[in-house]
Parts: structure tokens; C-alpha cells; sequence
């Protein structure tokens, strides 16, 4: 009996060590941003207005945590509706053909008080590894009571390096795209 019960603890407190946490992205309290160069001179921002993600974690920390991404393309929002569309059509994000950007992460590692986060991003048909810093805010209680967790990350992309070839010189429309992305997620 004794043998028994004390394999019982041992299994609890294995599965209890290795219990994975669900959160899901609250989208009033995340953005999904980009700020690209115009003209060589001026810049224009802009956003997505649709998106979803899961982060799995081990605990409370990000440590081996596993993320997965997706926006709506045809949520793209600069604030002009004329370039909105030339955003969406051929030239651009083709949102006919290509109607999500996907994130899906591989590996996460510790670096100092930040994280360093690997994973394969498919815009249009392209999927490249990429490899970007993230910023671990922590855990606290929101005002219902519910945990939630903060982390931001800021990157760059090459657009060309995605099948994304419309003024491929970058004299008007820069080549490079710096990303922002702010995420509070709420524990499921």
C-alpha cells in the first residue's frame, strides 16, 4: 500500500511539474504595428486590426513556452483607404491569394533580462526562420480577476525577402519593415 500511494505522489507531482498553461491574446490590450520608410524621407505607420494568438507555457515564465500566431491581412490599416487597398492587391499582400501572416515559434532561450525567440514566419508563400527579442513584462491580475501576461517584441523584415516586389529598388517604398507587436494574453 505504501508503494503505492507514494507512486501516486511521485506521478502527481510529475504531471503537476509539467501542467501546461493555455493563454490566448486579448486583442483590446495588444497591437500588431509596422513603420516602413517613404520616399527616403518620411515614414508611414500602420497596423492590423485582426489577430490571434496562443502562447503555451510550463509556469508563469516564457521559459520553453511555445507561440503561435496569425493576422488577417485584410485587416491592414494605415489610415488612408487608397493605400489600404494597393496594400491588399497583387502589388502588395495579394489578400486574395495570401489572406494570413503566420507565426509559429521553435525555440525560445533566456538572454539576460530578455528573451530570444525563434520561429518560422510565412507571409504570402514564403517561410523564413527568423529570430527576434522579446520582452517579458510578467504575470499579474487583471480587473476581473483573471491572470495575464505582457511581452513585446520589436524586428525587422526585408518585404522582398517575402515575395513582396513592388518598387523592389526601395526608392519609394523602403525594403526594410520594423515590426512592433504588444501582447497581454489572458490565462484560459
Amino acid at each position: 500500500m505504501k508503494k503505492v500511494f507514494l507512486s501516486f505522489v511521485f506521478t502527481l507531482l510529475s504531471v503537476l511539474g509539467f501542467a501546461q498553461t493555455e493563454w490566448a491574446v486579448d486583442p483590446m490590450h495588444s497591437s500588431v504595428n509596422f513603420n516602413i520608410k517613404h520616399m527616403g524621407i518620411s515614414f508611414v505607420q500602420g497596423r492590423f486590426d485582426s489577430f490571434k494568438g496562443r502562447v503555451t507555457t510550463e509556469g508563469t515564465n516564457l521559459d520553453n513556452a511555445v507561440f503561435d500566431f496569425g493576422v488577417e491581412v485584410s485587416s491592414i490599416n494605415t489610415g488612408v483607404e487608397m493605400r489600404d487597398r494597393h496594400l491588399k492587391s497583387a502589388d502588395f499582400f495579394d489578400v486574395e491569394k495570401y489572406p494570413a501572416i503566420s507565426f509559429h515559434s521553435t525555440s525560445i532561450t533566456k538572454d539576460k533580462n530578455s528573451y530570444i525567440l525563434k520561429g518560422t514566419l510565412k507571409i504570402k508563400e514564403t517561410v523564413k526562420e527568423i529570430s527576434v527579442p522579446v520582452t517579458f513584462g510578467g504575470v499579474t491580475k487583471n480587473q476581473q480577476g483573471k491572470e495575464v501576461m505582457g511581452f513585446q517584441t520589436k524586428f525587422t523584415v526585408n518585404r522582398l525577402d517575402y515575395g513582396i516586389k513592388y518598387d523592389p529598388t526601395g526608392a519609394g517604398v523602403a525594403k526594410d519593415v520594423e515590426v512592433s507587436l504588444y501582447f497581454e494574453l489572458i490565462k484560459q
